[in-house]
């Protein structure tokens, strides 16, 4: 019986879009001296420490437990590193992962993709070894470690012969050793060898681009256990682009089998899995869609084009109103925060989603944003715009809210009111049975899902369900809820101005 049956029925692109770090890497790299040498304050030492995000007045249990989180540069990859549920690719593709890397950089990775967004229809799974090398500290996305791989050797079985007639469709008619037309489910066939092309690779859609970026993450909790978790980069919205993709961003961490959040009951499957017997997940309930209350980020994201940010939303269903706080940093542990955007406006619930079941289709329309600068460059470049073009009145400072909203946003910072997005929701219970809320992925060129074609197919990080709905923690924006962006030349020099001038401000201790 499918999960499906049992389910109910029931840009703002980031401004600073890194156009100063690339930059940066081009004419300073040149200098570094050391392999693992990078041009800011963060890491000059080879472990980056902070202080997991504690929401003032948040009680919620989930969050209660302070953790430090140390991410060491260059990362150590050592281990098998598995995912902790049943992920969401852009396409819809449903799939779950284990990775294993060995000390002398070889690795083998296990990719099992399903029929179903419960991953309990297995329809294929990718066998992957190759190598890894690890290059040096990222000079665009800070705190991430760029590397180098290789593939050896691809190949694939194909679990059920509904996924072979899938296959047949999208794949040559011979690909290395493979004719689609004599395959046996459960057999291993080979897609590549380094001696063979890539046709059958690239036909897939399938890319290991997402080890050119890599961080782990170990989380100390106070009680003496220990987390880890694997980033990697981030995988195209945009099918066709994915092998050419240089990820900036990450998507949805591993775990470290040895290491993960208790309990975890697809950790255990999925790192018990083989090629030949992918895991089958339980199950998932039905959980209806209640976004009433205060929901907020478990950490510090990480977004494609150099975007650190925090999320606070809070939903009033009996007003379909929504307020969403997006607030921005400049370093991977969100402590150097840059500006913080308020939208408000409203929001209607659609259709279930036809592509991911248990999602479901809204429309959110943003009326009013307010803007905080954070730092003192941007204050300048806030100041620099002419009178009505950004706000009514001048006078920005560090600290002061600005309401952008009677002069129909703000030319300087590319957002332009009002502003409507189609959007994709749905909600999960974790292992202890707490609400998570999954909202649309950002597509990765930094347009905005203003037509129902562009609607997103994939999520980002769930937020955390905050217990009263009354607090008022100070977090950040991007992406549920975006506000479009200034196109062409003028939103790039618009960015490279901003980070240029928060650079220097922060090398030189100005804030």
């Amino acid at each position: 019986m499918k999960c499906a049956e049992n389910m109910s029925n029931g840009r703002f692109s980031h401004l600073l879009s890194g156009v100063w770090l690339f930059w940066q890497a081009v004419t300073v790299v040149g200098a570094a001296s050391k392999l693992w040498e990078v041009p800011t304050g963060p890491f000059s030492s080879s472990s980056n420490v902070s202080e997991s995000l504690q929401w003032e007045r948040c009680h919620y249990h989930h969050l209660k437990d302070r953790v430090r989180i140390t991410a060491d540069i260059p990362p150590r990859l050592d281990g098998t590193w598995v995912s902790t549920r049943c992920e969401v690719r852009p396409g819809p593709e449903f799939l779950t992962r284990s990775y294993t890397f060995h000390p002398h950089r070889h690795f083998q990775v296990l990719q099992h993709y399903y029929a179903d967004s419960d991953c309990g229809d297995p329809a294929y799974s990718l066998m992957i070894r190759g190598k890894i090398r690890l290059s040096q500290a990222s000079w665009i996305t800070r705190g991430g470690t760029e590397a180098e791989h290789h593939l050896s050797k691809v190949g694939i079985v194909v679990h059920s012969p509904a996924a072979k007639m899938r296959l047949s469709s999208r794949l040559p008619s011979a690909c290395v050793s493979l004719s689609l037309g004599r395959v046996v489910p459960g057999k291993l066939y080979e897609l590549h060898n380094t001696r063979a092309g890539r046709a059958c690779l690239s036909a897939m859609g399938f890319s290991m681009m997402e080890m050119g970026l890599v961080r782990v993450e170990t989380q100390h909790h106070s009680h003496g256990a220990k987390v880890q978790e694997l980033f990697l980069g981030d995988i195209h919205t945009d099918w066709t682009q994915r092998s050419q993709h240089r990820p900036t961003g990450y998507q949805q961490p591993l775990q470290s089998a040895m290491h993960h959040i208790h309990p975890c009951p697809v950790c255990a499957l999925v790192y018990r899995s083989t090629e030949q017997r992918p895991p089958v997940l339980p199950c998932s309930p039905a959980v209806p869609l209640s976004l009433a209350g205060h929901w907020v980020s478990q950490h510090c994201e990480t977004r494609p084009n150099i975007l650190f940010l925090t999320r606070d939303f809070t939903f009033e269903p009996s007003q379909h109103a929504w307020e969403g706080i997006y607030k921005h940093y400049s370093d991977s542990a969100c402590s150097q925060p840059t500006f913080t955007l308020r939208a408000l406006g409203h929001y209607a619930q659609e259709n279930p989603s036809s592509k991911i079941p248990g999602a479901f289709e809204f429309v959110f329309k943003v009326t009013q944003v307010r803007v905080t600068a954070m730092d003192k460059s941007t204050v300048k470049l806030l100041n620099s715009t002419k009178r009505g073009k950004c706000g009514l009145t001048g006078g920005w400072e560090v600290g002061v809210e600005k309401d952008l909203t009677p002069t129909d946003g703000c030319t300087v910072l590319g957002i332009k009111l009002p502003h409507k997005e189609y959007e994709l929701f749905k909600m999960e219970l974790d292992p202890r049975k707490h609400p998570l809320l999954f909202t649309g992925e950002r597509p990765t060129d930094g347009s905005s899902p203003d037509r129902p074609l562009r609607r997103p197919n994939s999520f980002q990080s769930p937020m955390v369900l905050c217990s009263g709905g009354e607090t008022q923690p100070s977090y950040s924006m991007h992406n549920s809820k975006q506000v479009q962006l200034a196109s062409g030349s003028e939103r790039v020099a618009q960015a490279a101005l901003l980070l240029f001038g928060s650079a220097l401000c922060s090398w030189f201790g100005v804030h």
